[in-house]
């Protein structure tokens, strides 16, 4: 039986292991919470000590969404020999990354062979354990992919949502562009990645619209029938300092590799058709 283990059961990892699941797959994972997660099996999980008991024990397929903390990759830091010792059965490890490890473009196109230009803090940290991870699989045949993930929207977490709950915002930059990916498509990549793997590779996971984010905010409004919030400038709006730094990027991440080595096909190919699925009825 093919087995996954997730590091982190968080919002794209449950997504995933659903998928699976309902394909006959054993699912299980961790959790910093005591309560862990009600779907499936979960280990509590800090970074800061080793999981308990024999977890991987089994495992074929493991997907890594922790993200680094001050110290590094938790997963490495806790876990890097038992996933070595494991490497002979593993047939295919996924790091979810982030497009923010490009930097600022301009608004310009990158692709999996541009050179990473991180600005945040956050994302030199990515760099530093996409390195890491890479390195796991040159040195010791850990099968390692990474995947690169551009703004994540789906079910419970979408610009419709946040019209009708008015949190919605429309914050104005000129040329400035964000790419998104929809999370059931994410799985798709996932998915065929684990039946095409290949050991080493990097790809980006975005749609094919990158847009200004009020322009998402625009349509979730006419979608729901609900006057678009108003304009608000970039260098007036109140934003934290997280929020801020995502609008000192713009780029076009282009989803090539996706389509043309692992045979892709995006469900949701720009916000507009993920948003409409959305919409409620």
């Amino acid at each position: 039986m093919n087995s996954l283990f997730c590091f982190g059961l968080g919002y794209t990892a449950r997504a995933l292991a659903r998928s699976l699941q309902s394909k006959g797959w054993s699912v299980a994972g961790t959790s910093r919470a005591a309560s862990g997660v009600a779907e499936f099996p979960t280990i509590p999980f800090d970074g800061q000590g080793r999981i308990a008991g024999d977890a991987l024990g089994g495992v074929t397929h493991i997907l890594v969404s922790v993200p680094p903390d001050g110290g590094g990759d938790p997963v490495l830091r806790c876990c890097s020999d038992e996933i070595i010792a494991r490497a002979p059965q593993l047939a295919w490890v996924g790091y979810l990354s982030t497009t923010g490890v490009y930097g600022d473009h301009g608004g310009g196109w990158v692709d999996e062979d541009t050179a990473r230009a991180p600005l945040s803090e956050r994302a030199k940290a990515r760099v530093a354990a996409e390195d890491a991870w890479l390195a796991l699989c040159r040195d010791w045949a850990v099968p390692v992919h990474v995947f690169r993930l551009a703004g994540i929207y789906g079910p419970g977490r979408n610009q419709i949502e946040a019209v009708l709950n008015g949190t919605a915002r429309r914050i104005i930059k000129p040329h400035q562009v964000f790419s998104r990916i929809h999370v059931e498509d994410i799985v798709g990549v996932l998915e065929a990645s684990i039946a095409r793997p290949d050991p080493g590779r990097i790809y980006n996971v975005a749609d094919d619209a990158p847009a200004p984010p009020g322009d998402v905010v625009g349509f979730a409004a006419e979608l729901v029938g609900r006057p678009p919030p108003p304009e608000t400038a970039f260098e007036t709006a109140q934003l934290s300092p997280m929020a801020r730094s995502f609008y000192g990027e713009s780029k076009r991440v282009s989803n090539r590799r996706i389509k043309q080595e692992l045979g892709y096909k995006l469900r949701f190919p720009t916000y507009r058709e993920g948003l409409k699925a959305l919409r409620p009825t």
